[in-house]
């Protein structure tokens, strides 16, 4: 039997290297367009960045040593012109131009996929690339070498695009990303690509999002690229806006061709004419999930897809291909991002009704060295708890954490099969909740109506007014910038604050990532509370998608982090591997222990410490030294204030930054609410301010106490308030 294989890439090598070690007999044939067989693609932007070296690592077999080890005969530089199903044949141009026909049996499209290349004005212009093949990389090399490339833009946000954005950075020039999108990865959601948004600024990177470009011009030596009524200039640009299926043989050889543009195929990889089949970035295949078409542009399943392909070549139509879910991670800086199955934004469009749970654990436990956080969010059908979708974003043990939630949504099991799954666990490499295990149990908690969710947009957009918004954190945190019309009621204290918290209005509770108002919901829905509602993903999933990203390109190459100059005496502090609260304590702890004028160097893993310790400094009246981060460990230098005593009173031009609180009526309970939380702000340094209305001013008019019942814990909550009143 003869095998005619069009592509020599992933998909097309494999393919043919697994029909050999089935038949020894068949004669097969690889025709690869351009120089190069079975190299790593998914290395190239590493090569230019300088990370890979040497450029020969990226070859995994060189045309004439795969030839020889598998007896295939193969023709690079070989360009396939046409297919003729009607005799089984194709038509081929040769290196020496020369066009030729060769008959098949069996024959294996394995073209891949073309960068998108808009028709905007200018595109072609030297200087401006796309990068696919080995040939892109050495121009691109080539360009950089003899180039003074300072300023360079990167056109789309998604796995390559970024890639490059860091690399291209590396090599010391500064580097702006234009996305059309408002967000960059388009596998994961807006909330999780926001944290990779606030990476990209934190290290340099101009990012404009929504932004589209109009067109390429020369100016002198420099691009300039045009954003329509603004423009940037650039050394250098990189086009990432996509790609697409390299299907032009297909539609002229009358092969079915889906609406995504790609090669339809069966379950056994067959396309609509016998004895042609297709694999890779070529062809549409039904999602696992939602059983619609998609493309899937991942070397994975490529050459899952080229060894079921090879057997039914050879042995008949026997192996079923399953679909792809679209498994993948990619490096962005410090950063690994990585999703699986569909993201909660694709099953809105598409109008499937679906769940999310968002959790912030550290990669392994929290008091071994080196534990980083990570942000990891699940998709969830409602009613079965069928498990549709994973996205992560942390520094270290993302990759395997995927691949775990990739297995159950694939096999089509639901959270509960998260729970149920065994990690292997050491301090080192986990906790004895795995990061894993943890998402599964707080989506079980949904599903059973434990918990009732309240997401970021909702909690964005409400009316406050007619809700009452807690935050439980502890008045430390609360202190450090709280939601618009939140009030404090730390969870330690709430069930002695119960008659204190409004049961006529729905209750919206919030924390640093969502636990601890969890653990208060639970309380106050046992004590009678009805309509509860937490914060998923807390505080930090909030404002890391609802801050907001600066559209500006890089001016220069983001310098090194600051370093403190020498002074009378530096503390280190370690936190790495403690959440909020514990930085901003282990913080307070420093400084409120050390000496006038010393400063204090703080490492936390927390990405929101370097926020809350600036906001901190400022309630406080120490100074904020400088801040740097790298590989997921954020470090911060404080001054403390020249008095020597830390809280101390708010410095000039920060009176803004107080807490005003009304007591609005007589009534004992009511007044001693306010009391406590005027305390808790005054504890941080704030200066407060009580503002009594009419008949507020009565509670310390009366003459003779009113009456009110006392229990255990009044005197402590009257002893409190005083310390607040007198304060003020």
């Amino acid at each position: 039997m003869k095998h005619l294989i069009i592509g020599g890439v992933a998909g097309g090598a494999t393919a043919a290297a697994r029909i050999r070690r089935i038949s020894e007999t068949d004669t097969i044939v690889l025709f690869e367009k351009g120089e190069y067989i079975s190299y790593a693609n998914c290395g190239l932007p590493y090569y230019i960045g300088g990370t890979i070296a040497d450029r020969e690592k990226l070859f995994v077999q060189t045309p004439e040593a795969f030839g020889r080890r598998f007896d295939i005969d193969v023709r690079v530089n070989s360009e396939v012109l046409a297919i003729h199903p009607e005799r089984k044949a194709v038509e081929v141009k040769g290196p020496d131009g020369t066009v030729y026909e060769e008959s098949y049996d069996r024959l294996l499209l394995s073209p891949g996929a073309s960068p998108f290349v808009p028709p905007l004005p200018g595109v072609d212009l030297p200087g401006i690339f796309t990068l696919r093949n080995v040939a892109d990389t050495d121009a691109v090399k080539a360009y950089l070498k003899s180039h003074d490339v300072r300023r360079a833009v990167v056109v789309g946000g998604g796995f390559i695009g970024l890639e490059m954005a860091e690399n291209l950075h590396d090599a010391g020039a500064a580097v702006t990303v234009i996305e059309m999108s408002d967000q960059v990865m388009a596998p994961v959601d807006y909330s999780m690509a926001a944290i990779v948004h606030n990476h990209l600024v934190d290290k340099g990177v101009g990012l404009l999002l929504s932004t589209a470009v109009k067109g390429f011009a020369r100016r002198d030596d420099a691009i300039e690229v045009s954003l329509g009524d603004d423009s940037i200039m650039a050394d250098i640009v990189i086009l990432s806006i996509g790609v697409r299926p390299t299907n032009k043989l297909a539609v002229q050889a009358g092969l079915a061709v889906g609406e995504r543009g790609g090669v339809v195929v069966d379950e056994y990889l067959r396309t609509s004419q016998p004895d042609i089949y297709a694999v890779g970035d070529v062809i549409e295949f039904p999602h696992p999930v939602d059983g619609k078409p998609w493309m899937n542009y991942l070397a994975g399943p490529a050459n899952r897809q080229a060894r079921i392909v090879a057997d039914n070549m050879v042995l008949g139509d026997k192996e079923k291909y399953e679909g792809a879910i679209g498994t993948s991670v990619a490096k962005v800086f410090d950063l690994t991002v990585a999703a699986a199955g569909m993201a909660a934004k694709r099953l809105k469009q598409q109008g499937i009704p679906y769940l999310t749970a968002t959790i912030h654990p550290n990669s392994h436990a929290g008091y071994y060295p080196g534990a980083t956080p990570m942000a990891i969010k699940v998709v969830f059908a409602p009613e079965s708890g069928r498990l549709l979708g994973a996205q992560i974003v942390g520094y270290d043990g993302v990759d395997k954490r995927i691949d775990q939630f990739a297995r159950v949504i694939k096999a089509g099991g639901d959270v509960r099969e998260l729970v149920r799954t065994e990690h292997a666990y050491a301090p080192p490499y986990s906790s004895a909740k795995d990061p894993v295990a943890l998402a599964g149990y707080v989506a079980g908690n949904i599903l059973s109506g434990k918990m009732n969710p309240i997401y970021w947009r909702e909690v964005r957009d409400l009316d406050r007014s007619k809700v009452t918004l807690i935050d439980v954190r502890t008045p430390e945190e609360f202190s450090t910038g709280a939601l618009e019309g939140a009030i404090n009621v730390p969870l330690d204290d709430m069930r002695q604050m119960l008659d204190r918290i409004p049961s006529d209005k729905p209750i919206v509770l919030y924390c640093g990532v969502g636990l601890r108002g969890y653990l208060a919901s639970n309380i106050l829905r046992q004590r009678g509370f009805a309509d509860v509602r937490n914060l998923i993903g807390g505080l930090k999933t909030y404002r890391a998608a609802t801050s907001e990203v600066v559209g500006k390109a890089a001016d220069a190459p983001k310098p090194a982090p600051a370093v403190a100059e020498a002074v009378t005496e530096t503390i280190k502090i370690n936190a790495c591997g403690l959440s909020c609260p514990g930085p901003i304590m282990k913080l307070k702890q420093a400084v409120d222990g050390a000496p006038a004028g010393a400063r204090i160097c703080v490492e936390a893993t927390d990405p929101g410490f370097v926020r809350d310790a600036e906001a901190w400094c400022k309630s406080t009246g120490n100074t904020f030294v400088s801040s740097g981060s790298a590989k997921g460990t954020y470090s911060i230098v404080v001054g403390k204030g020249a008095d020597g005593a830390s809280p101390v009173s708010v410095p000039a031009g920060a009176a803004s930054k107080g807490k005003t609180f009304i007591m609005f009526s007589d009534d004992l309970d009511k007044a001693l609410a306010t009391f406590v939380l005027a305390n808790g702000a005054a504890a941080t340094g704030q200066k407060v301010s009580i503002f009594f209305t009419f008949w507020g001013l009565n509670v310390i008019k009366k003459e003779r106490k009113p009456a009110t019942k006392k229990d255990i814990f009044r005197p402590y909550v009257l002893h409190d308030a005083a310390v607040a009143l007198s304060q003020t």
